[in-house]
């Protein structure tokens, strides 16, 4: 069973709609194949490394009626081929888990591939009908294999809570890909990686692995809203650095891909 969450952890958004932060026609980093990328707006942690900030306001974003959604999906279907579809990222798409059952709905009854992009932050009664029924594909944001890293990240507490999600998915039996952040002397430490790797090494759900690398391309969103970067001396990894972490994780995962 799924943990029950208060309403202030939902977005509330007027029927058949979804609150969208913007949309990537041709995306090819967020899924298999080529996709259509929606961003949804709003999130409940406060990644110092995100390089998406201005989707974390839940009030922001501009609401889209989810038949105008899947219609754009519809024209798009050439281009998806076997294996593109439609992603939803942000921000946290399961605040919108409601709103979105009937947008998966919808998809998979035009028979385009479904994927949502999640930090596992929640799992109520619509996540886990959407995750159930509906979503082909998730891929679950690691922020940190410990607690007090999981808070310096988020800010928020506890990471079981995405450690929940991982377990629920993978007693469904349906397929997972996991996303990790590397930064140098804070994630991308060697015995963080064999405690990721050891910890997953069983999961059948499992597909691949994806390092990001960080970076600072999202600086100057920090700056444009007020605040303050603390990750401004924080240094990107070198090449040796990046071919350590893989080489570690090869030893628990299928397939490690470097974004």
């Amino acid at each position: 069973m799924g943990v029950l969450i208060k309403k202030r952890f939902v977005i509330k958004t007027s029927e058949n709609t979804l609150r969208v932060h913007s949309i990537e026609s041709f995306g090819t980093h967020d899924g298999p194949g080529i996709r259509m990328v929606v961003f949804l707006q709003g999130c409940k942690l406060k990644c110092l490394y995100c390089h998406n900030p201005d989707t974390i306001d839940t009030h922001g974003g501009k609401e889209y009626a989810i038949e105008n959604l899947v219609e754009r999906a519809v024209k798009m279907k050439s281009y998806f081929g076997k294996e593109g579809g439609v992603t939803v990222s942000g921000g946290e798409p399961l605040l919108q888990s409601k709103e979105l059952v009937h947008f998966f709905k919808r998809l998979k009854e035009e028979g385009i591939h479904t994927n949502i992009d999640t930090n596992g932050r929640l799992l109520n009664h619509y996540a886990e009908e959407l995750l159930d029924d509906y979503a082909d594909l998730i891929m679950l944001d690691i922020k940190h294999m410990r607690e007090d890293g999981y808070q310096m990240i988020t800010g928020q507490k506890n990471k079981e809570t995405t450690f929940n999600l991982a377990k629920y998915r993978e007693a469904s039996g349906k397929p997972m890909w996991l996303r990790y952040v590397l930064i140098p002397e804070i994630t991308n430490k060697p015995e963080l990686l064999h405690e990721m790797g050891s910890y997953f090494k069983d999961y059948k759900t499992i597909e691949k692995i994806e390092l990001q690398p960080y970076h600072k391309l999202g600086i100057h969103k920090w700056d444009a809203l007020g605040w303050d970067y603390k990750l401004k001396d924080a240094r990107e990894n070198t090449p040796e650095e990046i071919n350590q972490a893989v080489h570690i994780l090869k030893q628990y995962f299928k397939e490690v891909k470097t974004n």
